[in-house]
Parts: C-alpha cells; structure tokens; sequence
C-alpha cells in the first residue's frame, strides 16, 4: 500500500517537476508492483504450507483487520496504473476485484462487532488504528473510480467509509478508556489516523466535494499527524519491526493531499515539497531496515505473545 501511496503522491508533485516526477512516480509504481506480486506468491505459499497459521491470524483480535491490506492494495495498484496510462482492462479488472475484497472484508468486520461479546477484554484488544485498514478502506475505490468508469460504486463505498469513520473511532476511543493505549510495539500504527481524513479529502475532490470541507479534512489529518508523533514519540527508540511500515500509507497520502492543496498557493509549495522528500527518505530508511532485518533473521519470524 505504501510504495502506491508514494507513487501518486511523486506524480501530484507533477506541476513543479515535470517529468522527473512523472519519472520518479512510474518507477515507483513499478517497485510497487514488483512488492505487491512477492506478497501475494507469499500468501499464497503461506495458505499452503501453515494453514493453522492463517487461521489464527483470522481469528487474532488484532490481526484479522490486515486481510483488508491485499485488496487495498489491488485497489491502489490499479489506480496507479489508470493515473499513468488511463483506462485499461487490468486496471479495471483489478480495480474491481480489489473494491469488491474491500466490502467484502468491511462486512466481515463489522458484523464481527455484533456477534463478539462486548464484555470481554479481547473484544476491546482489537480496537485500534489498524481497524481503519478495512473500515475506511473503502474510501480508496474513489481515488480513479471515476478514470475506470465507475463513479456510483465508487461513491457508495466513499459514503460506507465516511460512515465507519467515527464510528471506528468510537470504538477505539472506548478501548483506550477500558484498557489504555495499544502496546508500545504497534504504536507505529498510530499514524494510520492520518490516512482516513486524507484520503477521504483525495476522493472527494474526484466526487465533487466542496473545496472548504477537503481543507478541513487536511486541517483534521493535520491534527492527527501531530497527534499521532507526540503518542508514538518512543517509536524510534525500540527496535525497528514490520509494524513500522504503519507510517508509510498514512504520510504518502498526506503528502499527496498537501501538494495537491498547494497548486493554487505558491506560498506552500516548498512545504509540500519538503513534506514529499521527507516521506520518500521514510520510505528508503523502511526498505533498507526490512532488507536488513530479513537479512539478520529478525523479522518474518513468529510473533511475540500478546495483542
């Protein structure tokens, strides 16, 4: 999700750069790609070979909301692909699929909220931000859903997501007063507040969405990017894990909102630049520590015990 995110962010960055951001974005789309098909051979090869493991990643309280990151990033695959180059039959055809696993697995989670019993802790575990991956998810359909000719489902699935925003919130809220904050090691995830006012802002541009409420969307990412760097202030601190990678969608999509919002405002276009240069050196300092990482046998290897 988060090599897409940066992609189309690089290519808003296209009315001062030019074609070195074109450039830049394409070559990203492609690091994307390549990314995206290692994940998928891999959970492929993972629901073959530990079934059991993929069964209680389903069943984990916490874990079970990650299903929704592979039709996401169907989703966001497709709409580099139709930024760049149009329409074209993958892109749709994944576009779809992508769309349709996003709604499946919302409906999955929510109804999981009516039949979980409420009163016990590990209904409430679950309750943080990696809940807005397949609830607000559904907002990401509308970033070319217009470009691929489906505008109407692309706005249902931006309503069902503006709809499960506060809702999701409520719910976390509600954890965080029952059982304190997410453990120190998800705390990277934090940021994914970032991504829902962001991209709803991105979407609703493409649907018509009045200019002073995607300014109050930004406003509102604004306070939730600041928000989320004074509670995750010890993340760097700890030693770098897989949950660090919660930061990179999030500020991709910020910084795509932030450049976007800046043509029409001189003024704030070197903050939109600096902002996209540092989210790229993000993204390299992550690449480089999963290499590392994998390479050292620190990372892809089971999870500690707890939430």
């Amino acid at each position: 999700m988060g090599w897409c995110g940066l992609s189309l962010a690089w290519l808003r960055a296209e009315f001062l750069w030019g074609t070195v951001a074109v450039w830049v974005s394409a070559a990203l789309g492609v690091v994307a790609a390549c990314v995206l098909i290692v994940l998928m051979l891999a959970t492929v090869a993972r629901l073959g070979w530990f079934p059991q493991a993929v069964r209680a990643d389903l069943q984990h309280p916490v874990r079970h909301v990650f299903t929704a990151a592979l039709p996401a990033s169907w989703v966001l695959m497709a709409s580099v692909g139709a930024a760049h180059w149009g329409f074209s039959g993958w892109a749709n055809a994944l576009w779809m699929l992508g769309s349709a696993g996003l709604m499946a697995v919302s409906g999955v989670v929510v109804l999981g909220w009516f039949r979980a019993d409420r009163h016990q802790d590990r209904f409430w575990l679950g309750m943080t931000p990696a809940l807005f991956i397949p609830v607000v998810g559904n907002v990401l359909p509308a970033l070319m859903g217009v470009v691929l000719g489906h505008p109407v489902w692309a706005a249902v699935q931006f309503g069902l997501a503006a709809l499960l925003w506060p809702v999701a919130w409520g719910l976390i809220g509600w954890r965080v007063r029952r059982l304190g904050m997410w453990p120190q090691r998800l705390l990277p995830l934090t940021f994914i507040t970032v991504a829902p006012p962001s991209v709803l802002a991105l979407t609703g541009l493409n649907l018509g969405t009045p200019a002073w409420m995607v300014e109050g969307l930004w406003c509102v990412a604004l306070l939730f990017l600041c928000g989320s760097a004074f509670v995750a202030r010890g993340v760097f601190k700890q030693a770098f894990g897989m949950p660090f990678w919660g930061m990179s969608f999030p500020l991709a999509a910020f910084s795509a909102l932030s450049l976007t919002l800046s043509l029409d405002r001189v003024e704030a276009q070197a903050w939109a630049l600096a902002g996209l240069v540092l989210v790229s050196g993000l993204f390299l300092w992550l690449g480089l520590s999963t290499v590392v990482g994998i390479w050292q046998g620190r990372l892809l290897v089971p999870e500690p015990p707890g939430p």
